[in-house]
């Protein structure tokens, strides 16, 4: 029942230090719970009660923050979805979750009222809106009715916390479950890993939607220490925030932290405050990597995850030493890695990399079938290839599903982008691969460029420095900006998609 009472405890034991900041929002842990006890009254009062599902459709907002402590404290079920999706995978997820109210950004409205007929479960009056106003929409403040202390709800351990969908619009629905037993783990575990402790001061500008927030969120609510929220990412701002408010601890994807190192204000010699950066959702290259700890010496982190319930860390102390890897499981998980028969392979050979620990969510929701895909003799087998070292590390190689296969051989996109973003002139890249008449498949290599730069050039030189031949990219093509996901993962399908279609 812990993770019910953290609020109270903290509006007790640390009132009236700094809880959360957001814009020009300030509360203290005291007036943070009477902000949510007052949105949990209005919720009951709606008939929502423990169990039942809150599906979100929200940016980086105070109410995001607001309804996943009302979860934690009231048994609520929250479903946190995109606020990008459309249409039918609008509804589908909607509908999957058995969603019982929705609030949604003003923006969102649109989109809302193009499906709302095919809503199985929601009442026309459970409707939120937050940021304006909408005909058919109440508003989200509506909901906030003052009284008395909200006492903290008797909630399991296995009681579902939230159900956090893996996919947005393509595809069948798959519901991640993570109970409140899950989410305490998150809380203690990552709080030890990081070294989060109730003086740390937080920052987030990823999405809140993004299962990677709660890798810092949790240990905030954990520990009582600050979380400072931003709109969205913005590398100016993040600097000029994570001075301003001597931030601590920051979660950031790849694609954030190429950015911020293009800015030379982003050093520890300006923001000597810094104790922990993590990267997380994806692998950083190596060339991102050595400058990340050239400006942050002791204080770099990496994280490998699935949603699923698997984490390894590579923790401060082994970056350099282990610049490739991304670390290991922490203490009480478990990692095997597995041939195509699922039989556990020596040091040193790639397989599908397999493990368990105590954030294993308990499955998909209501897909049995989906569940026992995933975890097998009690193992959560990720879909990613990977190997470990003599010592144990993991050393990530790629997805199962973004493999290349050239001439027979297996080629991997992370192997060919080490080289690329070695180039001068790029930035960032993508590698993926197309249909080729001789050799099956082909590289193709997608930059984002620094300066002005032939691609035709790009591409002989990185065939002149890859170490083999089924290795050399075929075409180079130049974006603007590398597409991502909600999570800030690169979406290479998209990227593919695009390419093929200009390509006919």
């Amino acid at each position: 029942m812990a993770l019910s009472r953290l609020l109270d405890r903290h509006a007790t034991y640390r009132a009236h230090d700094l809880a959360v900041v957001y814009e020009d929002v300030r509360l203290t842990w005291v007036e943070l719970r009477d902000r949510v006890d007052s949105l949990i009254r209005g919720l009951r009062a709606e008939g929502i009660g423990k169990g039942d599902k809150i599906a979100m459709l929200l940016d980086n907002s105070m109410p995001v923050i607001e309804l996943y402590q009302a979860a934690g404290k009231a048994g609520f079920v929250v479903v946190p979805l995109s606020p990008l999706l459309r249409g039918k995978g609008l509804t589908t997820l909607i509908n999957d979750s058995d969603a019982e109210a929705v609030v949604a950004m003003h923006h969102v409205v649109p989109y809302l009222d193009g499906v709302r007929g095919d809503l199985e479960d929601i009442a026309h009056d459970r409707l939120f809106v937050v940021g304006g106003e909408a005909d058919g929409y109440r508003s989200f403040d509506d909901l906030h009715i003052d009284g008395d202390p909200v006492p903290a709800a008797d909630v399991a351990d296995e009681d579902i916390y939230n159900i956090i969908y893996s996919s947005g619009t393509t595809g069948l629905p798959k519901g991640i479950v993570h109970t409140h037993a899950v989410r305490e783990a998150y809380c203690t575990g990552f709080a030890s890993s990081y070294r989060i402790h109730p003086d740390s001061v937080i920052i987030h500008s990823g999405s809140l939607v993004f299962n990677g927030s709660f890798l810092t969120l949790m240990p905030w609510m954990y520990t009582g220490c600050t979380f400072v929220l931003m709109p969205g990412f913005d590398a100016e701002r993040m600097v000029e925030s994570m001075a301003a408010e001597g931030v601590t601890h920051s979660m950031m994807v790849p694609s954030q932290i190429v950015q911020l190192l293009a800015d030379g204000r982003y050093a520890l010699e300006n923001l000597p405050s810094v104790e922990m950066l993590c990267s997380v959702g994806a692998p950083l290259l190596l060339e991102h990597k050595h400058e990340l700890v050239s400006r942050f010496p002791d204080q770099c982190f990496e994280l490998y995850g699935l949603t699923e319930g698997f984490v390894t860390i590579l923790d401060k102390t082994d970056f350099l030493r282990k610049a490739d890897s991304v670390g290991v499981p922490p203490p009480l998980y478990e990692m095997v890695i597995r041939d195509d028969d699922g039989n556990e392979v020596p040091s040193g050979t790639v397989g599908e990399i397999c493990g368990r620990g105590p954030i294993t969510m308990p499955g998909y929701y209501k897909r049995d079938d989906l569940t026992a895909d995933a975890i097998k003799d009690g193992m959560l087998h990720s879909g990613d290839l990977g190997y470990v070292d003599e010592d144990g590390f993991l050393f990530l190689v790629d997805r199962k599903k973004d493999l290349i296969i050239s001439g027979g051989v297996n080629v991997y996109p992370k192997d060919i982008e080490e080289v690329v973003i070695t180039h001068p002139a790029v930035k960032d890249t993508a590698v993926f691969g197309v249909t080729h008449p001789q050799w099956g498949e082909q590289p193709i290599a997608a930059v984002v460029l620094h300066t002005n730069a032939d691609p035709d050039e790009i591409r002989d030189w990185v065939n002149d420095h890859v170490e083999a031949r089924y290795q050399k990219v075929g075409d180079v093509i130049v974006l603007d900006e590398l597409p991502l996901s909600v999570a800030g993962k690169t979406l290479r399908r998209r990227i593919k998609a695009d390419y093929l279609d200009r390509r006919g």
